[in-house]
């Protein structure tokens, strides 16, 4: 029997799970949930002050980004993003940063879809 993989984008963890949950029921061959983003690291953990010098860069302390070189910290300095004055795109898209993968046997993939899009991913 051939197989299909979905990418569903998800809000949150929380979310994602509970579409796992529901897809268990069409016996998920392989799945897995992640959360990723545009910079590399996670950022700090705690809230520094910015005026003591303790931050790396402005894109460090907004974007959460944890940048190894000193010229990839500017560039992402310079993203609208980074000040707090971006227009946050597109509202279907924006904030969806877990991705569900799941892989499936073909003649289930539709109903698979129909899950996803009703317990709010977007594929």
């Amino acid at each position: 029997m051939k197989e299909r993989s979905i990418l569903a984008y998800y809000r949150s963890e929380e979310e994602a799970r509970g579409a796992l949950r529901k897809l268990q029921a069409l016996r998920v061959i392989d799945a897995s949930i992640d959360r990723f983003g545009a910079y590399p690291g996670s950022g700090h953990q705690e809230i520094l002050n910015p005026v003591t010098g303790e931050i790396d860069g402005l894109g460090e302390l907004t974007l959460s980004g944890d940048f190894t070189n000193r010229s990839a910290a500017i560039l992402a300095a310079a993203e609208p993003d980074a000040s707090g004055m971006a227009d946050r795109g597109d509202a279907l898209t924006v904030g969806r940063d877990v991705l569900l993968t799941a892989v499936f046997r073909e003649d289930v993939c539709e109903q698979a879809m129909t899950i996803i899009r009703e317990t709010g991913g977007f594929v």
